[in-house]
């Protein structure tokens, strides 16, 4: 089974979340409207002194509770893409200041690359899947539209030796091959055409307890969840198709361009070999 780089690396990480207390944020400053028979105006009142500082502590707080979601997340759902709407029902659950959110949300991600090592990868889905009538949601498409992962910053060497999870290296070859198939294939394939390659490497669509894998049509959609695959249902003359295509977690930089480099290396050793 082929390997790939630590981008596909399970992200080994043990955390728990705990509750947060509710928001308090008072205004930098109290504008109060005073009228009497001689004075018609405003009055700025500065806010306590310790206000700002409480302030302060209560949005560390929340920040807090939002690094600490993302990571037991990522870990527990195996890096599956954690949606922006999730993140801001934390943030909003006790305050409802429409800029809040996108304030927690980058000083979250600020907090996880200086502390942690990692980026906090936004997302951002083209489309969502066709639904039943062959045509997607609206409604699904802006609830799915933005959502984040997280990536390693650090060295290759260094993420190897402290970080990757050797055990996972089965999972990360398996998305290394079905996604170089699908590359491919010009970025779309069939579900037939997929597991017919897929079979020419031993791997069966009806063998649920594969010695590596497990369950192999799970190990499969677990790419979908990941946002690595698009699995769409197509209506055609000879029937129903289902239909795999690559997606924004694929199509990124960060992934889409180690691929071809290692894509160009398997084929480039294939041909040397075949020379000599």
């Amino acid at each position: 089974m082929a390997t790939v780089s630590d981008d596909y690396a399970q992200i080994d990480i043990s955390t728990e979340v705990l509750p947060s207390p509710p928001l308090l944020l008072p205004p930098a400053s109290l504008v109060i409207g005073l009228r009497g028979p001689r004075t018609q105006g405003v009055r700025r009142i500065d806010p306590p002194r310790g206000a700002c500082a409480t302030a302060l502590q209560e949005k560390d707080k929340l920040v807090a509770e939002v690094m600490r979601h993302v990571l037991f997340k990522t870990h527990q759902t195996a890096g599956c893409p954690i949606k922006r709407e999730e993140l801001t029902q934390i943030i909003t659950k006790n305050y409802r200041q429409r800029a809040l959110p996108a304030l927690v949300i980058k000083e979250a991600g600020d907090r996880l690359a200086a502390t942690f090592g990692y980026e906090m990868r936004e997302l951002q889905r083209t489309r969502a899947p066709s639904t039943r009538s062959g045509r997607p949601s609206q409604q699904q498409v802006n609830v799915d539209a933005k959502s984040y992962v997280l990536l390693s910053m650090l060295d290759p060497e260094v993420y190897s030796k402290y970080v990757e999870h050797k055990e996972a290296a089965h999972v990360s070859g398996f998305a290394f091959v079905v996604i170089s198939i699908v590359h491919l294939s010009g970025g779309k394939i069939s579900e037939e055409d997929l597991w017919h390659q897929l079979r020419r490497l031993g791997l069966n669509e009806s063998d649920e307890n594969h010695p590596v894998l497990g369950n192999n049509k799970q190990a499969l959609e677990l790419l979908v969840q990941q946002r690595y695959l698009l699995k769409e249902k197509l209506t055609g003359p000879e029937g129903h198709s289902m239909m795999y295509e690559l997606a924004e977690r694929a199509l990124d930089e960060s992934i889409s361009g180690k691929l071809k480099d290692y894509i160009s290396q398997v084929v480039s050793t294939s041909t040397a070999a075949e020379v000599d």
